[in-house]
């Protein structure tokens, strides 16, 4: 029991970080209506500066959710693309991949999002599309550099073990490149946060929706809510990411 006490504390104090990013959040979204004398000073001639067109806890978990779910979708595909293009069968299919997924990144996602209403409608839809494809660049390039950059030898041990394709892609290959890979996605994931909010200008309900009110109507106040609130939001997911990625040996 006492060896295991110093491991739990250890273990504590490594996501103390992310933890306190997490709290500082949920307490601002959750207690955002008592810092109205603080936002009251930077909007003094604002009727309401407090946004209340929709409950902050809700607009911060849609926006978690649209995120989660491009989020997703980009890493299957990615990862899936990434490492079918690096087995002999479609090694030709590498540079098309690539391009596709700068493509994506260079793409703006305004753009995106004016393509995709008139098929998917306003609301939620469209900006999961333009995160997805915003999100796949990062991912598709850490998934190709991690597999290439494993050394042959290793690779050659492998073979020589017996092991047949699939045995070496999951017990070899994937966890030799997860740490370069989980990098890609943790660079997805932090840059869809903050574009996520532009998901605001098509009906979709999430963190962007303060900011765009406070710019429409000219309230700092509001935005500054909406722009913190996404800020502390990055700031917990990209320290919990740090945690999890796996030191490179």
């Amino acid at each position: 029991m006492s060896d295991r006490a110093p491991t739990a504390a250890v273990r504590l104090a490594a996501w103390r970080g992310p933890l306190v990013w997490l709290a500082l959040l949920l307490a601002l979204a959750f207690g955002m209506p008592t810092l109205e004398p603080v936002l009251r000073g930077i909007e003094s001639d604002t009727r309401q500066v407090v946004y209340a067109q929709a409950g902050l806890p809700s607009l911060l978990a849609n926006h978690l959710l649209v995120v989660g779910v491009a989020s997703l979708l980009a890493v299957a595909l990615g990862v899936g693309a990434a490492v079918l293009v690096t087995r002999p069968a479609g090694r030709d299919f590498l540079p098309l991949v690539a391009q596709f997924a700068s493509m994506g990144q260079t793409f703006p996602p305004v753009a995106v999002l004016a393509l995709a209403v008139p098929v998917l409608g306003f609301g939620t839809w469209p900006i999961i599309v333009a995160l997805l494809l915003y999100g796949l660049l990062p991912i598709v390039r850490n998934t190709l550099a991690g597999l290439e950059g494993i050394d042959p030898g290793v690779q050659e041990a492998a073979r020589g073990m017996g092991m047949g394709g699939a045995q070496r892609l999951w017990q070899v290959e994937l966890p030799l490149a997860a740490p370069v890979i989980l990098a890609g996605i943790r660079t997805s994931v932090t840059v869809n946060i903050a574009t996520a909010a532009l998901g605001a200008t098509v009906g979709a309900s999430n963190l962007g929706a303060p900011i765009i009110s406070g710019i429409v109507n000219g309230n700092t106040a509001y935005v500054l809510q909406g722009a913190v609130l996404i800020g502390l939001l990055a700031l917990t997911v990209d320290s919990a990411f740090a945690r999890l990625t796996p030191a490179r040996g």
